[in-house]
């Protein structure tokens, strides 16, 4: 099953994310499909292909809670 989810990489005590479309089965830093956008906690930044990620929302690709939680923020799902 694919997943939207968070692929972490930063240095200690200051992460960054990148939403990445991946398979389930994979490791949190495994190969993912494709990135689909960048999540910055610290500063509540973020930055989305909207296009690419309702395509694969399309597909049938399963957000996790915190990916759904962000693309609901920016208006791509509705709650």
């Amino acid at each position: 099953m694919i997943k939207l989810r968070l692929k972490k990489y930063g240095r200690k005590g200051q992460p960054c994310y990148r939403i990445v479309a991946m398979d389930s089965r994979k490791k949190r830093d495994g190969a993912s499909i494709e990135e689909l956008g960048f999540y910055n906690p610290m500063t509540d930044e973020t930055h989305l292909k909207f296009q690419r990620i309702k395509a694969r929302l399309e597909q049938g690709a399963q957000p996790t809670g915190t990916v759904y939680n962000i693309l609901s923020k920016a208006k791509i799902i509705e709650k």
